[in-house]
């Protein structure tokens, strides 16, 4: 009667509390530059070396510049915080994969793509959109500085249990609608605190049919909906992701790690605390309206109108986005396109993207930011001939990063101005200060990157 969460999380127990936290071992801990400074900080004072120094991983993400990475970074925040990571984990004998190594990119791009993800494993980070991980088959979630802290010195986490959620979502995608859009439809019905308390598990026939890119964008935004994290059970999709990955078993060990990872699956019994049920045929291609990621319509819908809890922080959002309850958004004039960040930077999304641009030229009014994941999906880009189609439609590719999701680094986006971005949030100044953010699918934003104006896909492809 276990769900996939109880399998993986029971196998990970050390010990419970009596009316307190659980004790829960931990398998890997990523570690970028912006939540790291402090946790080391910590060990040293008390005089701590890390206790599994093996299981920890480093990389900068948030602040790196996607231009002349080859170059000293020019913001010196951000070079401090570049720089003090790679003294730490030189100090504290951890993996860094640094600036420029063909390993570096976004932590949660890299961590799967490199098999240092798997299946049945517990995984944390100092950043929210962990949860990305669980799309592996993994028990994924973001913790606090502390948390990292405890993580380094023991490799566990003091942590209450959460409450399990299973979302099924049945049917067949229709035209142009991909795993960002379905992520979007969920947090508009959910709303951005209604999975708050709850791990989910997706299943249903779209999720089985998705990709392993399109699974690792679904359970990146379960966050956004309050979810403590997201996963999906293992499947031979993930096995044929995950085989010949660096970091993943080979020979025998690969065997038997199958045969385990086979059992990761909610037993038919298995009661969940909450189940919903969605169907495929009410999901269009989605765009956000507000200035949070569960203010979303269907591409074709017009605005809603004020709702009467609430009123004031919508009518907040609307005039911080320039926007009219009732109001059709097509046709609108946009300025930014940003394809990028670790809901939309892996190759994937640069096949979407390329499909619809090609033989297409970019808008003279559109300024495109188009970052990949990681310097693996850089490489896959030029192997498949991507580059050359982009570069023919107008488009130039950066260096990875974070980039234009959170303005950390140099990609800021004017005040004022309006982007389509398929990254994870858009708050207010998310991606700087005064910018207005619209999120999207990869497909969506090639539309509008094209067109200059916010186009239903569907209509170019």
């Amino acid at each position: 009667m276990n769900t996939l969460f109880d399998k993986i999380w029971d196998a990970h127990v050390v010990q419970v509390v009596d009316d307190g936290p659980t004790q829960l071992y931990i398998d890997r801990l990523y570690c970028h530059e912006v939540t790291s400074p402090q946790a080391f900080d910590g060990l040293r004072s008390r005089g701590l070396k890390c206790f599994r120094p093996g299981n920890i991983i480093c990389m900068p993400d948030h602040n790196t510049p996607t231009h002349d990475q080859d170059k000293p970074i020019a913001d010196a925040v951000s070079k401090k915080q570049v720089d003090t990571l790679a003294r730490n984990a030189a100090e504290f004998g951890l993996t860094h994969y640094g600036m420029m190594s063909k390993d570096n990119g976004i932590i949660h791009v890299v961590g799967p793509e490199k098999g240092l993800s798997l299946p049945g494993m517990t995984i944390v980070c100092g950043d929210s959109h962990t949860s990305t991980h669980g799309a592996m088959g993994a028990v994924a979630f973001g913790i606090g500085t502390s948390e990292v802290e405890m993580v380094m010195a023991s490799q566990c986490i003091l942590q209450q249990k959460p409450k399990t959620m299973r979302i099924t979502i049945n049917g067949q995608l229709g035209k142009g609608v991909t795993a960002k859009d379905v992520a979007l439809y969920l947090m508009a019905q959910l709303t951005t605190s209604g999975a708050t308390g709850y791990f989910v598990e997706y299943a249903g026939e779209v999720v089985r049919n998705l990709s392993m890119e399109g699974r690792l964008t679904l359970c990146n935004l379960s966050i956004e909906m309050g979810a403590r994290g997201g996963m999906i059970a293992p499947d031979a999709v993930t096995f044929d992701y995950v085989k010949g990955k660096e970091y993943a078993p080979k020979g025998e060990a690969w065997d038997k790690a199958v045969a385990y990872w086979q059992t990761l699956k909610s037993d038919d019994d298995a009661v969940f605390d909450k189940e919903l049920v969605f169907d495929a045929a009410d999901i269009e291609p989605r765009i956000t309206y507000g200035t949070n990621p569960g203010m979303g319509i269907g591409i074709t819908e017009s605005l809603p109108p004020a709702p009467s809890k609430g009123r004031g922080g919508y009518e907040k959002a609307l005039e911080y986005m320039g926007f009219k309850a009732g109001e059709c958004l097509l046709g609108k004039p946009i300025d930014y396109v940003f394809l990028g960040a670790c809901t939309n930077g892996r190759i994937e999304d640069f096949r979407a993207f390329a499909s619809l641009v090609k033989g297409r030229q970019k808008a003279d009014s559109v300024v495109a930011w188009l970052v990949p994941g990681s310097w693996a999906v850089d490489k896959q880009i030029r192997e498949e001939g991507i580059d050359r189609v982009l570069e023919a439609s107008g488009f130039a590719i950066r260096q990875p990063g974070c980039s234009a999701c959170l303005a950390m680094n140099d990609d800021k986006v004017p005040a004022g101005k309006l982007c389509m971005s398929t990254s994870n949030r858009n708050f207010e100044g998310r991606q700087g200060p005064g910018a207005r953010t619209i999120l999207c699918s990869p497909l969506t934003a090639a539309a509008a990157a094209v067109t200059g104006v916010i186009t239903d896909p569907r209509e170019l492809i």
